[in-house]
């Protein structure tokens, strides 16, 4: 018997039809077409899969042709999370920075040009929004990517941002349940556990959900996140009591349960993917997702786990069944949902999505800019970049002002300084920037004790510094100027560099 293949290819099938994994390259490989006609449920697309607009839209009319009505899946949050603008950073500014403006009529609006964008690509499930409530300042991986600290602002923005991307006839899927704010380590690392009784969680972390549901959201992604009174040992990615308990039934969702990817080692770990996959069907989760490394095989024996488990009784076939029901219902919101979607004018030519991005995006981006003072006129400014450790959920995007300020005059600091180097930082940067103007950029300095020497030692030989903070705001240096983007996508950057009298 070959790798990935079980005896029973009933089985086979009903494990395919719960199933969107990721492949290789910039064209779908053989496999995953030949998977696709025989009933796949679908993929996952990242940013080594994406090119441009056009080859994304060719790539997913060949995903299509495969037959059917496949499910293109992408993690396409905006802000600094973006797989279809990752070479460019993203013309639409995040959550963080929507949360600022506090306009849910915005947030609608973003997210509705944003959906508009993954329809006109082919892709019609985004995994997004993030509805954390992000209560824990040093928290590393959501920070940015929720719309604030407070239970009700969040819970509003994410009923709208379910309502903009739906209204484009793309499933939007609220994450990561029951709550990912309030941790101060990252999932993709170790499983986290989330120290909060029951109580605290119905009043801080699961009012937006609880939006998302009346909004009509299609999805549901529970992290994997342990909270020991509700889940025990277990994240909530394996936990019936989360998913079937709370989720489904005080909640009320009805909606598809899609997991966060197996091969973050808060399970893969513990039990490997492909028993992973079984515990999480198990516990109510209806479509599996993998990420971006994961191969064929790991697909392969994913599909061979679940049709061993319900073959030998470990997984009940109701439940494989009734996870295969649910993702159907979803294709058939899909199907239906395009079409209204076209006829309320949500289907811009892919040819055109930059400019229907920077439109909306930046009306946002500058509406979110927070400067303490108007600065002064920065004559051929040297800009000091202090980068911050990468987030693997956010990737290696561009971010900065380089698109604004000539290279030579940009002086890039890589992460992980260390205090004991900041002094020398400071002297080059002084040196540099003499008879010059001087703006600092960082990103979530708060995090960052070298970042804070940097600016503060700045500040202190050279009172005129700007600081331009483009993750959260929540140190403010010792400046004349500090101006505050909540947030690093391309659209961020040039609301900054208008406010910084560097672009028009």
């Amino acid at each position: 018997m070959s790798a990935g293949v079980s005896a029973d290819p009933v089985l086979d099938r009903m494990a395919d039809a719960i199933l969107i994994p990721p492949f290789p390259g910039e064209r779908a490989p053989r496999w995953v077409l030949s998977a696709l006609e025989r009933g796949l449920a679908g993929v996952t697309i990242f940013g080594p899969n994406i090119a441009g607009p056009d080859q994304l839209a060719g790539l997913t009319a060949q995903l299509r042709s495969a037959g059917g009505l496949p499910l293109v899946a992408i993690d396409e949050e905006g802000g600094d999370v973006t797989r279809i603008a990752h070479l460019t950073g993203s013309p639409y500014p995040g959550n963080a920075a929507l949360g600022a403006v506090d306009d849910v009529n915005l947030t609608a609006a973003v997210h509705r040009a944003l959906g508009q964008d993954l329809a006109a690509l082919g892709v019609n499930v985004n995994l997004a929004p993030s509805v954390d409530v992000n209560t824990a300042a040093d928290n590393p991986v959501i920070g940015i990517r929720s719309f604030g600290p407070d239970p009700g602002l969040v819970a509003r923005h994410a009923a709208a941002a379910v309502r903009g991307l739906q209204a484009a006839g793309v499933a939007a899927c609220a994450k990561h349940f029951p709550g990912h704010g309030s941790t101060s380590a990252d999932s993709h690392h170790g499983i986290v556990t989330l120290q909060a009784s029951l109580d605290l969680l119905r009043r801080r972390d699961l009012p937006p959900f609880a939006a998302a549901i009346a909004a009509g959201v299609r999805g549901v992604m529970p992290g994997h996140l342990r909270v020991p009174e509700l889940t025990g040992d277990a994240p909530a990615t394996l936990s019936a009591a989360a998913l079937s308990g709370l989720l489904r039934g005080e909640l009320g969702f009805t909606g598809v349960i899609i997991s966060d990817a197996l091969e973050m080692r808060a399970v893969s770990d513990l039990h490997g993917i492909p028993e992973a996959a079984v515990l999480a069907v198990a516990a109510g989760t209806d479509l599996l997702c993998f990420g971006r490394d994961a191969a064929e095989d790991s697909y392969l024996a994913v599909r061979r786990a679940l049709s061993e488990a319900v073959a030998s009784g470990r997984l009940p076939a109701e439940r494989l069944a009734e996870a295969q029901q649910n993702v159907a219902r979803l294709r058939t919101w899909l199907a239906e949902a395009a079409p209204r979607a076209r006829l309320d004018g949500a289907e811009p030519d892919v040819g055109r999505l930059a400019d229907h991005g920077a439109h909306i995006g930046l009306v946002a981006a500058r509406r979110a800019v927070h400067a303490s003072a108007v600065p002064g006129p920065l004559a051929d400014p040297v800009v000091l970049q202090l980068d911050a450790q990468e987030n693997i959920a956010v990737g290696d995007v561009p971010w900065g002002l380089r698109p604004w300020v000539p290279d030579a005059s940009i002086q890039r600091v890589p992460a992980g300084l260390a205090v004991a180097d900041a002094a020398a930082v400071i002297r080059a940067a002084l040196a540099r920037a003499a008879g010059r103007g001087l703006i600092v950029v960082v990103r979530d300095a708060h995090r960052y004790p070298a970042a804070q020497a940097v600016v503060t030692g700045l500040a202190a030989a050279r009172p005129d510094t700007v600081v331009l903070e483009m993750g959260l705001p929540l140190w403010i240096p010792p400046v004349g100027v500090h101006v505050a983007t909540y947030g690093a996508a391309r659209a961020n950057a040039q609301a900054a560099a208008e406010v910084l009298g560097l672009a028009r």
